[in-house]
């Protein structure tokens, strides 16, 4: 997508009757869908290319209501079909051709692509997801090498053979980073890794006989499956803190 001065379908000019806005401005109109969206993730979202918001001559971000539309569809598709960002951005350029684009369940096993193509290729075709690099990382994260190299020492981010980081480890990094000015350093937080990877544990128990099945419609459901029961142990995990709070607060 090349954003162009003179408006159009790939322009970040604001379409007839509205205006350009703030990065802070398009964070209030998110959140009222998406309450936990932050700055952060706006700025990691342009990194990845998924948005390109105009430039002023003093270097701010300034967005069109189609880029805040754009990243709205973006936040949907991550939070309703879990797809990384490559699908996603191939989705949305699809969308702006004027083609017909069907998302996945989140509940379902993966059907046949364009109907023809049977689970299992379709499964083997089915992107990864998206990686980041160290830069990319710290840039999105808006932390500085030495606090990265300190959170990977004591585990609570970890890099892959090729030095590259998941996706997930900026909301760890920005989570870690906020945490931390409330005075809970890398060391207190050992203990959350450490219960996050029993939780990790269980799930892997319930799907690993699935992913072991010999039919490959069972094999597929196994990743859908992996995503309903972390979802649901975060939200367990959630409440029993909030639940030991109030004990321990009243």
């Amino acid at each position: 997508m090349v954003r162009t001065p003179t408006g159009g379908a790939g322009s970040g000019t604001a379409a007839p009757g509205g205006r350009l806005v703030s990065i802070g401005s398009v964070l209030a109109q998110l959140r009222e869908e998406f309450p936990e969206v932050t700055i952060s993730k706006i700025r990691f979202l342009e990194a990845e290319g998924l948005v390109e918001p105009q430039r002023t001559p003093s270097g701010y971000r300034k967005f069109s209501p189609r880029d805040v539309e754009r990243l709205s569809q973006v936040l949907r598709m991550q939070r309703d079909h879990y797809l990384p960002l490559k699908v996603i951005r191939e989705h949305l350029d699809a969308l702006e051709r004027g083609e017909d684009v069907r998302l996945p369940s989140p509940a379902s096993a993966p059907q046949p692509l364009d109907g023809v193509l049977g689970v299992a290729e379709a499964e083997e075709r089915r992107p990864t997801a998206a990686r980041v690099g160290r830069e990319e990382l710290l840039a999105a994260a808006e932390v500085d090498s030495g606090e990265l190299d300190e959170w990977e020492s004591y585990g609570l981010i970890t890099r892959d053979e090729d030095g590259a980081y998941d996706a997930e480890a900026v909301t760890v990094a920005r989570l870690v980073s906020e945490l931390g000015g409330f005075g809970l350093e890398p060391r207190h937080l050992r203990a959350m890794k450490a219960s996050a990877e029993r939780e990790a544990g269980l799930v892997e128990q319930v799907v690993a006989p699935l992913r072991r099945h010999r039919n490959p419609q069972t094999r597929a459901r196994a990743e859908a499956t992996t995503r309903e029961l972390a979802t649901l142990t975060v939200r367990l995990h959630a409440a029993l803190v909030q639940t030991a709070l109030r004990v321990r607060l009243h």
